[in-house]
């Protein structure tokens, strides 16, 4: 296909002729990466039995259908790798840079150790601006668990909310 038909495609299909200026090669790699392991049947399009599938190998049975018919909602069509790519820009495109992230978590680590206290964070969350709910907290701690002392790495949630879950790459 001539690049100024597949650019047309893109566009047509709900992508962007610059949705991959929007990542480096190396997060352009992994979405590949993710984008294969949910496309179940190889096909180049996730459609609802992908998802099905994708849940069943991860041992989540019983998914709604209701639940992944909202998850397809969210494509105007059928989705592709670059609609794909375009999805996560889109939910990306509001996150600060991971420095700006880190910066205000470093406000609330006077001493420069990298931790913050569980319980402190936890009542931020909980307290101020746009309140956590029991929920999300308890979502939080399970992908950002505290160590033995109650201490929470904010790198690694910086991170995680900049590049992705280094544990979904192993």
């Amino acid at each position: 296909m001539a690049p100024k038909k597949a650019r047309r495609k893109a566009v047509a299909e709900g992508g962007s002729s610059n949705v991959f200026s929007m990542f480096d090669q190396t997060q352009i790699q992994e979405f590949k990466e993710a984008f294969t392991v949910i496309d179940q049947n190889r096909d180049g399009i996730i459609d609802k039995e992908d998802l099905r599938d994708t849940f069943a190998a991860m041992g989540r049975l019983n998914v709604k259908n209701e639940e992944i018919d909202d998850m397809m909602k969210e494509a105007s069509g059928p989705i592709n790798f670059t609609v794909f790519l375009t999805m996560f820009g889109e939910k990306l495109k509001g996150a600060d840079p991971e420095d700006v992230i880190t910066g205000a978590f470093k406000v609330l680590d006077p001493e420069g150790k990298g931790t913050i206290k569980k319980q402190f964070l936890e009542e931020l969350l909980t307290t101020q601006c746009d309140r956590f709910s029991r929920e999300e907290i308890t979502n939080m701690w399970a992908a950002f668990p505290p160590d033995v002392g109650g201490n929470v790495d904010y790198k690694n949630i910086c991170y995680v909310i900049t590049h992705g879950d280094a544990k979904d790459q192993e």
